[in-house]
């Protein structure tokens, strides 16, 4: 797995090409130029951090540079991209697509083979969680950040701020959200109630709610943060300086608000181990 850099970048030398997206980390900083936001300001920005690696395998630059290598550029050069390393080609850049995948198409490389988090006995619960918490939550959130009218968001944050009181509502009931076990409907949901605090109530105008001020919901955080393996996924520095410093339209300067410490939140005791 290759972490890209989390600020977006220019993505060609040629000064009408506007294009910006993701980057691969360059620690050895070819250029010699300082990084800033695709404006010119902010920063500056180190060329790498922790854990943003060169691509090892086709040496490209940006992630664009990987689409245009098999020629898939009608949509978005968009991540995750899940890559066959012999076909030479993309599988699959839907992220819903690829944590299915990645649940039981690798069985026999994987260090847990027995987790199923898409059982056949709970998909049509996961499904139908999906089926309201990704209109209205994972892309509610953008919903809200990007609309470009008040009655947009309007619209917007009347539908975020109600599912996040329905969330609450079964969070209370049971311990995950399609029952008392952890499904890929807690991983999709998880990720964005990690950002929600520190991200998309400031940058995204969603502070009708919060995690840290809902303590269900918030224990549940924990309870999936203390599980094995997944603090280790979290870099909130990375995740505020992706948000805050790929978009001059909303934050001019790149200025990274110091916030809460949400994450120190998340480690401590849950109380929902007993739930059921």
């Amino acid at each position: 797995m290759t972490v890209v850099y989390p600020i977006w970048q220019k993505t060609s030398d040629d000064p009408l090409d506007e294009h910006h997206g993701w980057v691969f980390g360059d620690s050895e900083n070819n250029s010699g130029k300082p990084l800033v936001n695709t404006i010119g300001l902010g920063g500056p920005f180190p060329a790498a951090y922790p854990g943003n690696d060169p691509d090892p395998i086709l040496g490209a630059k940006s992630i664009r540079e990987v689409y245009e290598k098999v020629n898939d550029t009608d949509g978005k050069y968009t991540v995750p991209i899940l890559w066959d390393k012999k076909l030479n080609t993309i599988v699959s850049n839907e992220s819903s697509e690829i944590i299915r995948m990645l649940n039981s198409e690798f069985n026999e490389f994987a260090k847990n083979p027995n987790l199923d988090l898409y059982p056949n006995k709970n998909i049509q619960q996961i499904e139908d969680a999906n089926d309201w918490i990704y209109p209205n939550i994972n892309d509610g959130v953008y919903r809200c950040g990007f609309a470009n009218t008040q009655p947009a968001y309007d619209a917007a944050i009347d539908d975020l701020t109600k599912a996040f009181d329905k969330l609450e509502s079964i969070l209370k009931k049971q311990r995950f959200v399609a029952g008392n076990t952890m499904t890929l409907a807690d991983v999709r949901l998880f990720v964005t109630l990690l950002r929600f605090d520190e991200v998309y109530a400031v940058y995204f105008k969603t502070n009708t709610r919060s995690v840290a001020h809902t303590p269900t919901v918030l224990n549940y955080c924990r309870d999936i943060y203390q599980m094995p393996g997944v603090a280790e996924t979290v870099n909130m520095e990375q995740i505020k300086l992706h948000y805050y410093a790929s978009h001059p339209n909303l934050n001019r300067w790149s200025i990274v608000p110091r916030g809460s410490n949400f994450e120190s939140l998340l480690k401590e005791p849950h109380h929902r181990e007993n739930m059921m």
